[in-house]
């Protein structure tokens, strides 16, 4: 009998179905049909990774960041990482197509040539993406046909095409890395708010430990919107160095991944900012010839268009001489920890017979890797800006101890500044609790 029934549903399906083929049976037909569900896989879910450093399974290497990078032929994707030089082995990339994984491909794995003898350098991993696959997610695999893809770490992929677009900026400055409980907070404001009057945009900086007070203050601007902090806990999986020399100062890595994240600012800036300074926090870029850097590098730019790198030279002001009027020494910065910039106007001579440090401003999108000093690799030319048209103001210990007062250059740029400068930084003190009513009153 069940058997009888089935035949007759079965042929029901067949008639209904001619019939609506030669238009015989009306769309609102009586008829009732079991109802037929389509059932979907599940689609599979990726761990994204919520750290700025990842350990890479099964290896002694390190993954920071992911981008999109169609640059170089053949090649559609750039891993950013921090690999041990000696134990560099095959490795697989496989991505995340927005509901599917693909199938892997081949990583080519290049070690930075600035890695000063640490153990530990950075690295790129390029990645072919395979056709029809949206990739929103990145990971590198030891075995090419793994076991449990979706256990693995990925990395999110920046710099993708997407309909959201940010607003382009001018300038970013990238600050590589801050440790050693840094607490140079007056001088660390005085820094921030001159680049504002500069036309920088926005600070990025990486951020292993400092100081309770600079802490306030850095998230304080980062709430403002100017700062970008990355958190940076190196010292969690490393014994980074506190120096550039291995042989003097040991560890495994360069003075606490430096290197590293001065590239992966670089790539975060690619595709939201047209420049990038790339310098220390207690330096600044100067123009000399413009009042701020935009008409500066309208000007360098219009009369060198090919260039991707623009070096800058450095010039020390020594800390322990001070401008004598003291007109700058404002009581209310008392209890501000830190250095006074304005204070400090008498500038060395580089000893032109040693290698002189630069430091530099680039192009995002015609860099492909940079050291502390200059781009390793990039898609144009370079151009070392001239002393008279910027220079970068550093003041710190003296670099040549031997010179003399008489020997040393007054230079009072900074002072151009400091009708906005100083109340600027009053105000920023303030917003971070760091300067109260009374102090700014006495």
């Amino acid at each position: 009998m069940k058997k009888t029934k089935s035949t007759i549903v079965i042929l029901l399906f067949i008639v209904a179905y001619f019939l609506i083929f030669i238009n015989i049976l009306p769309p609102k037909s009586r008829w009732v049909f079991p109802e037929v569900k389509l059932v979907l896989q599940p689609v599979p879910a990726v761990l994204t990774s919520q750290q700025s450093i990842t350990p890479l399974t099964n290896t002694k290497h390190f993954l920071v960041s992911a981008f999109m990078d169609q640059r170089r032929t053949g090649f559609d994707a750039r891993i950013i990482g921090i690999f041990r030089r000696d134990s560099i082995h095959p490795l697989h990339c496989i991505f995340f197509c927005a509901g599917f994984f693909s199938k892997t491909t081949s990583a080519s794995v290049l070690v930075h040539s600035d890695h000063f003898g640490f153990p530990f350098g950075a690295t790129d991993v390029l990645c072919r993406i395979p056709e029809s696959c949206n990739a929103t997610h990145v990971t590198l695999l030891t075995k090419q046909n793994p076991v449990n893809i979706s256990d693995q770490l990925w990395l999110p992929i920046r710099n993708r095409k997407t309909h959201n677009k940010e607003t382009r900026l001018n300038f970013t400055v990238c600050i590589s890395t801050l440790f050693g409980d840094y607490n140079n907070v007056l001088q660390f404001t005085q820094s921030l708010e001159m680049y504002k009057l500069l036309g920088v945009n926005r600070v990025v900086i990486y951020n292993t430990n400092c100081g309770p007070d600079l802490d306030r203050l850095l998230k304080s601007y980062s709430q403002e919107g100017f700062v970008e902090i990355v958190p940076w806990p190196i010292n969690q999986y490393l014994n980074p160095s506190r120096g550039w020399n291995f042989k003097e100062h040991g560890g495994d890595l360069h003075y606490f991944g430096q290197i590293i994240t001065l590239n992966d600012c670089i790539y975060r800036s690619m595709e939201r900012s047209r420049y990038v300074l790339l310098n220390d926090i207690d330096e600044i870029i100067m123009p000399y010839q413009h009042d701020n850097l935009n008409s500066m590098m309208d000007m360098l730019q219009s009369q060198h268009s090919n260039v991707a790198e623009f070096l800058i030279e450095n010039h020390i002001f020594s800390k322990k001489h001070f401008e004598p009027s003291g007109r700058f020494h404002l009581p209310r910065w008392n209890k501000v920890p830190g250095v006074n910039i304005l204070e400090h106007i008498y500038r060395e001579d580089p000893d032109r017979n040693f290698y002189h440090p630069l430091k530099i401003i680039v192009q995002p999108r015609l860099v492909e890797q940079t050291s502390v000093h200059e781009v390793l690799k990039k898609f144009g030319q370079r151009f070392k800006v001239p002393m008279g048209v910027c220079r970068i103001i550093y003041i710190r210990v003296a670099l040549r101890g031997s010179l003399k007062l008489e020997q040393l250059h007054e230079d009072k740029r900074l002072w151009d500044f400091q009708e906005k400068l100083i109340p600027n930084v009053d105000k920023a003190l303030r917003r971070a609790g760091l300067l109260r009513e009374e102090e700014e009153q006495s």
